[in-house]
């Protein structure tokens, strides 16, 4: 199973110091024993910084080796503060160079799929907020698909839990270059039923968080995901309050129990039910 974690999930630690880039890989690989990783950029970038700028070029040579030493695969790295659309174009410009300093961080690691946001919080949709939206993810697709990997939104803040108008950002994109980072079930709340569905196309990558790992219903959905192909990895994103080692356990353990029961099921389908 192409089970991973979310740098995420351990914000409690990192925010407390008791956590870096470092530790997090070590946990991975030898604590929970996975061969792949989730790669946050808060765990190395400046957060003191509201862009988030990128880590200088000797940290990320540090990742790059533990990455390698422990034969760790980048399946995603989830960048903030590099997003699309801001209505103000001078911000707009300073995100875009974010996001390219980041996409070369990228593939230095050799990340699989990047997550680079629509936007940050509430947006009004408008043509020109449409249009420099898939005019930028056209660009980072293309660079992705020369490097190897591809790149995309998560339905994660703002415009992008619509599922209809994610929908109508990829199919405007059209890019082989472009995936679409599925967290399940985080839609607005009268799309939440035809969300996944609706994005499972472009999916290039899967988060479960809490609510997500004690659903029957993610069962139904994973199935649905292998269905059409899906083939990529599923990553636990659980920032647990407290026992973030033991949460994290359950965790993906629960995550492997549905992925367990989705396959099951096709196998159950493939044989007529019997």
């Amino acid at each position: 199973m192409n089970v991973s974690i979310g740098g995420f999930s351990f914000y409690q630690l990192l925010s407390a110091g008791e956590m870096d880039i470092f530790g997090y890989l070590e946990t991975v690989r030898h604590r929970y024993g996975l061969q792949s990783v989730d790669l946050w950029n808060g765990f190395f970038a400046d957060r003191s910084d509201p862009f988030y700028p990128i880590a200088e070029d000797d940290i990320l040579q540090k990742i790059k080796r533990s990455l390698d030493e422990k034969e760790l695969t980048v399946a995603n790295f989830a960048v903030d503060r590099a997003h699309i659309w801001d209505p103000d174009p001078g911000t707009r410009a300073r995100l875009h160079q974010n996001a390219l300093d980041h996409l070369r961080a990228a593939e230095l690691f050799g990340a699989r799929t990047v997550r680079i946001d629509t936007s940050r919080g509430p947006v009004e949709p408008s043509e020109e907020q449409f249009e420099y939206t898939v005019m930028r993810y056209r660009e980072y697709a293309q660079r992705a698909l020369d490097n190897g990997y591809t790149v995309g939104p998560e339905n994660h803040t703002g415009i992008s839990l619509d599922p209809k108008w994610m929908k109508k950002l990829a199919e405007a994109v059209d890019h082989p270059g472009y995936g679409v980072l599925l967290h399940i079930g985080r839609w607005q709340q009268d799309t939440q039923t035809q969300g996944d569905r609706l994005i499972a196309p472009w999916v290039n990558h899967v988060h479960l968080d809490a609510k997500s790992l004690v659903s029957e219903e993610s069962i139904e959905i994973t199935r649905m995901l292998m269905e059409c192909g899906y083939q990529g990895h599923w990553a636990v994103e659980y920032n647990a309050p407290s026992l973030p080692y033991i949460e994290l356990e359950w965790a993906l353990a629960s995550a492997k129990r549905i992925l367990a029961k989705a396959e099951m099921a096709m196998l159950e389908q493939g044989n007529g039910g019997k």
